[in-house]
Order: C-alpha cells, then structure tokens, then sequence
C-alpha cells in the first residue's frame, strides 16, 4: 500500500458539527422540528428562493417535487447522471425520456433537449443536472421549456453554491433538489432540500413529506415520511455556514490540478461562459479507455483515490431496459469510456493537489513512450 492514502471523497467534520449533534441529542428533541425549520430557512435564504423544504435525501426531494407537482407525463432527464435523477420520476407514473449530453461540459445538451421536447404532448418535466458541480445551460434550456411550456426543475445535488450567470443553482427554475449526502460539497449524512418561489408548491411539498398533513393528526392529501431530523439539521446549519469556504478549496484544488494536466494529455474538466463550477468531483477526460483504465491504476497503486465516473450512460441501467428503447447517445458514450474522477475536497491539501498532478504528469510521460515504443 502506498504511504499516501488521499480518498476520492471525504467529509468535513469539526468540533462545531459535532458540539452542535450533541446539543440536538442532548436535547431530546430528535426528530423533525425548529432546527430542520431553522436550516430551512437559511438554507433558502443562501439559495436566494421563499422556500426550502428539507427531506430525507436528495432521492426523497426530487419525489417529492415531483408528487407535488402532479398530473406529470413525461420527465426528461440527461443521459449521464445518477439513477435518482430518473428513478422518481418511474414512481408518479412518469414516462423517462433521455437527452443526450454536452461532451465538454457532461450536461445536458439544449440541441438534444429540443428534439425530445419535440415528443411530448405536455405535462412534462425537464430536469438538467448541474453533474459534479457545473451548472447546465440554464438559459438555453429555460427558453426551450417556456416556449413548449413545460416545467424545470433544477437537479443541485453535485452543485451547492454552483453560479450560472450570477445566480445560485436550485433558484434559476421553477423548483430544484439538492442532496447533503457525505461526498457532497456539504453534508447532513443523509438529507435533502427542495427550493422553490412558488407558495403553493411549498406547501404541498411539506405535506407530501410529512404524511399529508398541515397540522398533527389531520391528514388531508396522501402523503409519506421523507421527513428531515433535527440531528441532521443541526449538522447542515454548520455546514452551511462552512460551504463558501470549503468550495473555495475545491476550485484552488482543481486549479492546481489544470495546471498540471495541461502538461498532458488528460483534458480538465471544461468551465463554460457564465458558470462557477463548485467542483463536487474533477471528472477529466483521458484519450481513450484503454489510458483511463491505465491511469486509474497508476494513481490508485500510489494512494490516489481516482475512480472511474458514472460507468454507462443511464439508460443502459437495468431498470431502464424495458422503458429505453433501443438507441444510442453518442456523446454520453464517448464520455463514459473516456472520463475519470480525481480528488479536489477540502481535506485535499496543496501539496496533495500537486502530489495527484505530477502523478498524472509522470503517467503521462511513462504511457506517451509505451505507446511510441509499440508502434516502431
């Protein structure tokens, strides 16, 4: 085993998330209550919305929404993101539709979001991934979704405190979903938050969490527990206050990385107009798979915690196979192949930064001369 060991992912955890459990624990008022209402409010106030409604994880929040919204036909989803984007929507009796991707930026691709659109008769649903921390292209897609009037739902779970022209991932559409799952940019270990400016989605969304009902034991609308605990709201108003700072050791670290790859031919992750990339993961992307499944080892064999991205587009789950159909998404295809995951998180130090590029860098310079060597 090598001597450096530096994980992929890893919380940050001080005193003060620690001191403020036990206050919650010691307390005895455990379950959701005035510290999820209190994180609720902050958390909205930090997003820039009316409303944030906290659940039990970032699957729970887009079901949620989803619930609450109603009457939804068709949910669009991009074609390389985590299966909870699109799950949900198999729930509230949705039909999932695919959209390819943007190869540079991995999101989802307006000129493909155009023709899917193209098939829906209305009560749809758009939901553009922010994927591992770079906003989608809001403006587009927004033009596209008001024009076919049709929903958008923001998909922030890789994106906390990501910026698309200025403004704050999960307050540009019509609602959004984050998750505080452990490797996020911020964490309540398990959590979720819905945010939104409409009231009576709001209001909805906080029923359908809590049983359907407004007030104890009244229950009006069907409903479930996807309720937020104290403990973890007491968690994530630290977190919340740490989160600037913690993104602005995530981009240090991926600028040191740029830096490093440029010596190589291991491309960064692409940083679009108009966007702050908050960096939940540095997704860049190697010649072909063969060097992907080559660097991965290298870095692994030295303490580097890398791993391969999202190992095939969405669609070719399992659980889609019946629903998908047969075809094919060029670019998600061509990026799952090629594209791996390095560590940026806070706990990465600068030295460890530079530590994981010069690694890419000698690498690179070991696989350039193996591949010259075989082809004389």
């Amino acid at each position: 085993m090598a001597e450096k060991q530096i994980p992929i992912a890893r919380p940050v955890i001080g005193d003060e998330e620690i001191n403020a459990v036990a206050d919650v624990l010691n307390s005895g008022m455990l379950a959701q209550g005035e510290v999820v209402y209190k994180f609720e409010e902050e958390f909205a106030h930090y997003v820039g919305v009316k409303h944030a409604i906290a659940t039990s994880s970032g699957t729970t929040a887009l079901h949620t929404l989803l619930w609450a919204i109603g009457n939804v036909r068709d949910v669009l989803v991009p074609s390389l993101t985590f299966i909870a984007t699109a799950t949900p929507a198999i729930f509230v009796g949705a039909r999932v539709q695919f959209v390819d991707i943007d190869r540079r930026t991995y999101n989802m691709a307006p000129e493909f979001l155009a023709h899917a659109i193209s098939k829906c008769d209305g009560g749809a649903v758009v939901i553009p991934v922010h994927l591992y921390g770079q906003p989608a292209d809001m403006d587009e897609i927004m033009d596209l979704c008001e024009e076919a009037g049709m929903v958008v739902v923001e998909d922030a779970c890789q994106a906390h405190g990501a910026l698309y022209d200025g403004k704050k991932v999960g307050g540009i559409g019509y609602a959004g979903v984050f998750s505080f799952y452990p490797t996020k940019n911020m964490t309540t270990i398990e959590g979720g938050m819905i945010t939104t400016n409409d009231d009576d989605l709001a209001e909805m969304c906080r029923m359908i969490r809590d049983h359907g009902q407004r007030e104890h034991y009244r229950h009006e609308i069907l409903g479930h527990n996807f309720r937020m605990t104290n403990v973890s709201a007491a968690l994530g108003l630290v977190q919340l206050k740490k989160l600037e700072k913690m993104n602005d050791a995530r981009i240090r670290n991926a600028k040191i990385l740029d830096e490093h790859l440029k010596n190589t031919g291991v491309l960064p992750p692409y940083v679009a107009e108009k966007r702050k990339h908050v960096y939940h993961l540095y997704s860049a992307l190697c010649p072909d798979r063969k060097a992907r499944d080559s660097l991965l080892q290298y870095l692994n064999e030295r303490g580097v915690g890398a791993r391969v991205g999202y190992p095939m587009p969405i669609y070719r789950q399992k659980v889609f196979h019946d629903i998908a159909g047969n075809f094919v998404h060029e670019n998600a295809e061509y990026v799952v192949e090629r594209h791996i995951l390095l560590p940026v998180h806070p706990l990465v130090s600068v030295d460890d930064a530079h530590y994981i590029g010069e690694c890419v860098e000698n690498w690179w310079e070991k696989w350039t001369d193996g591949q010259r060597a075989k082809s004389q």
